[in-house]
């Protein structure tokens, strides 16, 4: 009895062993394989950092009109928005009270010459009567006083006339330079010349060139500075044209449009603004067809640094989890660290990434959502693609 007791022990133990076995061998049968996702490998690379700008448009030159002289005006001699020519007639101004008074210097010159010339003749009497004693020392200092301020009147006289005649060629008010004249700010039959009346008649813009201007931080200046030092080291060959730097200003429209031609450096101001902690910097593009016109806003890229052993990564393998920015790093045995990065500016579709990543490591390019820290993964390398700003 004992011994059939055991017997039925041995037999349940069994049972249960191989229920535990077939449990056991189920969950294995059921367990998912670990997710496969994309992988990058991390190179170290040249990299150019870009920095941007917004800057406003302006013509090579941009002349203001002036009525120069007060009055009506009486003509407008161009077609708003057109071309002009240096020395073009724009506007007329009436000339009558001007022409009037170029008349009246006229006589008041005409005068002084006529009492010059009685100055004169008694002068040269007088002269000779004094030598021989025949009249006073007092007589002769009179005669040449009266000649010298007769002289005097005849200058001063002249020099009417001629302020006469400045102010009458005003009266036609003509283009300074050849360019693109704008909308008229007086119509004909204004009072032009004197405030609150319209002074500024119009604008003439040569826009063959065109110059924009923006504005930098200290910081972002010391960066450009250097920049723009080591392009001029290597116009004077201190540098190895192998090693030269692109020295490309590019300029991206308010369409997001990228301008075809490339500028060049103008100047930098003297001095850093204390007030708003900035600095003024122009730059000058070719405008062969004209599609650039004073007011504009543009962007401006250059460059404000070379990082030899730089580390870029795809935009798509950072992510943004309240403000700290991360990547997923795939190890040598397939496990995933999540790891904190410090990401620089972006350069195309890829971000500079400043610490946190080293060349030769892989990251997750695709399958984030698949991924923790801690997990592990089937990796499977590609190759991103490269966009256009990168390569231009």
């Amino acid at each position: 009895m004992h011994g059939t007791n055991l017997f039925k022990i041995g037999c349940l133990l069994g049972m249960v062993a191989l229920l535990i076995g077939c449990g056991k061998k189920a969950e294995q049968a059921q367990a998912p394989p670990p997710p496969e996702v994309s992988v990058v490998t991390i190179e170290a690379q040249e990299v150019l950092v870009p920095i941007e700008f917004v800057g406003e448009i302006l013509g090579a030159q941009d002349i203001a009109i002036r009525a120069r002289v007060e009055g009506f005006l009486e003509g407008i001699h161009f077609e708003e928005g057109g071309d002009v020519e240096a020395g073009q007639l724009l506007y007329t101004i009436e000339s009558q009270p001007y022409e009037a008074d170029v008349a009246a210097f006229m006589s008041r010159v005409a005068e002084a010459k006529t009492m010059l010339a009685k100055a004169t003749s008694d002068l040269n009497r007088i002269r000779p009567l004094a030598k021989a004693k025949a009249v006073s020392e007092s007589d002769l200092d009179s005669a040449v006083a009266e000649y010298e301020a007769a002289e005097a009147s005849v200058q001063a006289a002249e020099a009417n006339l001629r302020a006469s005649k400045i102010n009458l060629s005003y009266t036609r008010v003509k283009a300074p330079i050849t360019g693109i004249i704008g909308k008229t700010h007086a119509k004909v039959g204004d009072f032009v010349g004197r405030s609150p009346n319209p002074v500024i008649l119009n604008t003439v813009s040569n826009i063959e060139t065109v110059r924009v201007q923006f504005y930098l931080t200290e910081n972002q200046f010391l960066q450009v500075a250097r920049y723009i030092q080591e392009l001029e080291k290597e116009k004077q060959g201190e540098v190895d044209p192998q090693k030269a730097k692109p020295s490309t200003l590019k300029m991206y429209l308010s369409d997001g449009s990228l301008y075809p031609e490339t500028g060049t450096f103008d100047f930098i101001d003297r001095g850093i603004d204390p007030t708003t902690g900035s600095i003024l910097i122009q730059v000058s593009f070719p405008n062969p067809e004209e599609l650039l016109r004073p007011g504009q806003f543009a962007r401006i890229t250059t460059y404000s640094e070379t990082i030899e052993s730089g580390i870029l990564v795809p935009q798509r393998c950072v992510s943004d989890l309240q403000g700290i920015q991360r990547v997923f790093v795939v190890g040598n045995d397939n496990k995933v660290e999540e790891r904190r990065i410090d990401r620089g500016p972006q350069i195309g579709n890829r971000f500079l990434i400043r610490e946190g990543l080293k060349a030769g490591e892989r990251i997750v390019f695709e399958g984030l959502q698949k991924v923790a820290d801690g997990s592990v993964v089937t990796p499977k390398a590609v190759t991103p693609p490269t966009s256009e700003t990168e390569t231009s």
